[in-house]
């Protein structure tokens, strides 16, 4: 499995033509996209006619989704959205799947621990968000859903109950069209970008491009390690989508590092200058990871990747240590281990057994950058502007 969603990875971000070698699996990745697209059409337009009904929350609904798979920066948005409401005094509630082992839900929680944050899990959303806002209460808006009045950030929080649930946050959403949403937001990653343009499982679309339509907001991912000229040409595709687009540009800024064997450890990135590092990650973009490493300073930076939400197994741990032996045999130097946190929190125990070296985990966190002459305050007018402002009264679901 493992090496076939590396050659399937290899084909969709080849954007010209596919590796001979995997010439003879086109056609039937072709035709499987072909299935794809029909079955996205058709659900697409039995929503469209009213035949699947989308579901109302009493509660604002942000969505962040994204065009293709992995490494997008949605989970890092979904944080940023979170600790945005919570220290406004506006409770958020996270619906998310818990896919693959649930890495990313685990990582929320860590994160969000101590924060009015809540996270439901599970793939009936609309179920899950019923069951968390009977049992918490939720902000009755008593109005529309948009507003045309601009309200500051702390003047919307002041009128909540931070206990009282005031605001959705679907985790991966675009696809899900059974909870009814008022912001879109689509995170498109700055580096990968749309690979070879084809829908699943031959090229990395989720939906075609053209879906972009649909956002109120774009976010182009890990615009730091992408040339102005670059951010640029991706500006220019989005808006001939549509031409109303708020377009903005983030950046995962890392901030320490804590050892693998205690999470609550805070150790300075300056640990990574000068000295021989091996990135170990299974996420959609190791390449973001490993840039990252090297402007820390890392005097050689050697890369171990393995598939999105791949499941560290023994086999896997043998390997890493084979791999540490052969540099400190060619540097002469004892290599430090850094991993992702969604490698740490998919499994913190299998790392543990890396004991005869020393094993980091970078943490980072999102931030909006200023660019195009838009300071990154604007993303949270934007963002609320979008969100009714409350009446201070609070119901619960019957």
């Amino acid at each position: 499995m493992e090496k076939l969603k590396r050659v399937l990875t290899q084909i969709a971000y080849n954007n010209y033509s596919a590796p001979f070698h995997y010439t003879p699996l086109l056609p039937i990745l072709s035709f499987a996209s072909k299935l794809y697209g029909f079955a996205l059409f058709l659900r697409h337009h039995l929503y469209a006619f009213g035949l699947f009904k989308s579901k109302r929350l009493p509660v604002p609904v942000i969505s962040v989704g994204n065009l293709t798979w992995g490494g997008n920066g949605k989970t890092p948005m979904v944080e940023f959205l979170s600790l945005l409401f919570s220290r406004s005094g506006i409770c958020p509630l996270i619906l998310t799947r818990g896919y693959a082992g649930g890495d990313e839900a685990k990582m929320l929680k860590r994160h969000l621990a101590g924060t009015s944050a809540k996270i439901g899990i599970g793939a009936n959303r609309a179920a899950t968000a019923a069951c968390f806002l009977n049992k918490y209460g939720y902000t009755d808006h008593g109005g529309p859903l948009f507003s045309d009045k601009m309200y500051p950030i702390q003047e919307f929080g002041s009128c909540y109950n931070s206990l009282k649930i005031g605001v959705v946050i679907l985790d991966d959403a675009m696809q899900h069209w059974s909870l009814s949403r008022d912001v879109e937001i689509v995170m498109v990653n700055g580096i990968m970008l749309w690979g070879n343009c084809h829908l699943l499982p031959r090229g990395p679309l989720r939906e075609p491009v053209a879906a972009l339509e649909r956002a109120d907001i774009v976010v182009i991912h890990h615009a730091d390690l992408v040339s102005y000229a670059q951010l640029r040409s991706i500006k220019s595709r989005i808006i001939e989508v549509k031409d109303t687009i708020n377009i903005f540009f983030s950046r995962l800024v890392p901030c320490y590092f804590f050892e693998a064997k205690n999470h609550s450890s805070t150790l300075p990135l300056k640990l990574a200058a000068n000295t021989i590092v091996l990135c170990v990650s299974a996420i959609g973009c190791a390449e973001a990871f490993v840039r990252t490493i090297k402007k820390l300073g890392a005097l050689h930076v050697d890369i171990m990747d393995f598939s999105d939400h791949h499941i560290f197994k023994e086999k896997d741990i043998n390997m890493i240590k084979r791999r540490l032996r052969k540099l400190e045999n060619r540097f002469e130097v004892k290599p430090i281990v850094v991993f992702t946190e969604k490698d740490y929190d998919r499994d913190p125990v299998i790392l543990t057994k890396l004991d005869s070296s020393r094993v980091l985990v970078l943490h980072s966190s999102l931030e909006i950058m200023p660019s195009f002459q838009r300071p990154p305050k604007s993303f949270e007018e934007l963002l609320m502007n979008h969100i009714p402002h409350p009446s201070p009264e609070v119901n619960t679901l019957q």
